[in-house]
């Protein structure tokens, strides 16, 4: 196992993509703290004068109950239905805000991510060497400093919000009920959003400090970047010997075509292209067979084992190699130079025949494009 000094590289796709599966993302519970307690005091400034009326209208029907609905249990239940109802939309919408920043606190740094493996009981977990390292490790020192940051930074902000509400504070208890249920709810709100709002430059702190953290830990050593590349991309020996094996498996399936070509055209010493025409077919003349050195060798061979013919041209063999693989039709460019050469075939082998007379050489200067020439 590498040590950790030697781990410098950033971690790559493929670790963090494991990883993430394994339920090991970048989380910030200061920023998923923060979030709901901002909202949660904005959610009381906002729907605070409502929740108040709420609970207002609430005591005045429950306390305000008559004979009838004493002792009627259809008409007691009709009023707390009634005080329900009242109370119910403002709660509940406040409830909704605070959990849809409970949600999106959670998942704002490292994403959406479920997965059963976290959940896993582990012996390392239970292991408390592990839980002093954490405790006493840089981890554990940080943690400690954000604890008390938190501490000092809120009763500052308690402090404050009582210095500057007391006055008004003070006055409550002068003021007529339900106005001063109203005010006491607006200094609430106003005194928790201010203790809230000091949760923010901790989280602001923590956010990076825990991306930062996470892709430390994830840091690989030069050695486990190229071991995964290898993983991935495949052992470098095992992906030669497989183009070996196809190259030769391709070799042999054109050896065998070779047979059936009306014509090898060589360099001759370099390059041999086997080429076969069905005057029959719509297709233009194809490339069988083609091979340079030994692999030229080795289809002249075969051509003059079965007395296919072989014309020495070799421009052609070059530009026809090098613009054409095998199984695929001939350039349309090369068309006249490769229509000679198979009229040279055809009248040799009528002349063989006794059908005609022995066709002229093909010319040493066949129509080829300067763009194909080798």
């Amino acid at each position: 196992m590498a040590d950790q000094s030697d781990k410098t590289e950033d971690p790559t796709g493929k670790k963090l993509e494991d990883t993430r599966k394994k339920g090991q993302i970048a989380r910030s519970r200061e920023l998923s703290t923060a979030l709901v307690l901002v909202s949660s005091g904005i959610g009381l400034l906002v729907m605070g004068a409502d929740i108040a009326k709420a609970i207002y209208l609430v005591t005045q029907r429950t306390l305000t109950l008559s004979r009838d609905e004493t002792y009627d249990y259809n008409h007691m239940f009709q009023a707390w239905g009634s005080a329900l109802e009242t109370i119910s939309f403002p709660v509940i919408l406040f409830l909704v805000i605070v959990t849809i920043a409970g949600i999106y606190g959670n998942i704002a740094l490292g994403g959406y991510n479920f997965t059963w493996e976290s959940a896993a009981p582990k012996a390392s977990k239970l292991n408390p060497l592990n839980g002093f390292k954490r405790m006493f490790g840089m981890n554990g020192v940080v943690e400690l400093l954000k604890a008390l940051a938190k501490f000092f930074i809120v009763a500052s902000m308690a402090y404050m919000a009582m210095a500057i509400f007391q006055d008004e504070a003070l006055q409550i208890d002068l003021e007529l009920y339900p106005r001063n249920l109203f005010h006491a709810m607006d200094l609430v709100a106003w005194g928790f959003l201010l203790m809230c709002c000091a949760l923010i430059p901790i989280a602001a702190f923590d956010v990076p400090y825990q991306a930062y953290k996470h892709n430390k830990e994830l840091k690989m050593s030069k050695q486990e970047v190229k071991d995964e590349r290898k993983n991935s991309d495949g052992d470098p020996q095992i992906k030669s010997r497989i183009r070996r094996l196809q190259y030769q498996a391709a070799a042999r399936r054109m050896m065998q075509q070779v047979p059936t070509a009306d014509v090898v055209v060589t360099n001759p010493t370099h390059y041999s292209v086997a080429i076969k025409y069905e005057q029959t077919g719509k297709r233009a003349p194809v490339v069988v067979a083609k091979g340079m050195d030994e692999m030229a060798m080795h289809i002249r061979k075969i051509a003059n084992a079965h007395e296919v013919p072989i014309v020495e041209s070799p421009m052609l063999a070059r530009a026809i190699y090098y613009s054409t693989e095998a199984e695929q039709e001939i350039p349309e460019k090369l068309f006249m130079a490769v229509a000679q050469v198979l009229a040279y075939v055809y009248q040799l082998k009528a002349y063989k025949k006794g059908k005609g007379k022995r066709p002229k050489a093909v010319p040493k200067n066949l129509p080829i494009p300067v763009e194909l020439r080798r």
